[in-house]
């Protein structure tokens, strides 16, 4: 089993004006997030890790955001940011690329003139 080293996840030290505050509550989103609970190195690679063992560790992060209550708040975070490294919101930092292409090729074609389509 993979044996990562304890750190604290450091979404909490972002500043507060780039974490945007849920509405239905009033704290900000993080405060309620379940990778709190759990080791940083579970979301965020080491310097040369082997692609086995990153898949691995990656499954295993997103497996933790899918039991969490605020994943939708901490993917749109990290999509807003861009956030780089690391499982947010149950994306790596690939997928969320992905997500953003995607969300840049919508927006492009909703702005086309009827006329262009």
């Amino acid at each position: 089993m993979l044996q990562l080293p304890h750190q604290s996840l450091q979404v909490a030290a972002l500043p507060p004006q780039r974490i945007p505050a849920r509405e239905d509550q009033a704290g900000p989103w993080h405060a309620e997030a379940v990778c709190r609970r759990d080791e940083a190195g579970l979301f965020f690679a080491p310097s040369k890790e082997p692609t086995a063992a990153r898949l691995s560790r990656e499954e295993a992060a997103k497996r933790v955001c899918a039991r969490c209550p605020v994943m939708v708040e901490c993917r749109e975070h990290a999509l807003l940011q861009p956030e780089p490294y690391g499982v947010w919101g149950g994306l790596t930092a690939a997928e969320r690329r992905v997500v953003l292409a995607r969300r840049r090729r919508r927006e492009a074609e909703v702005k086309k003139p009827a006329s262009a389509a």
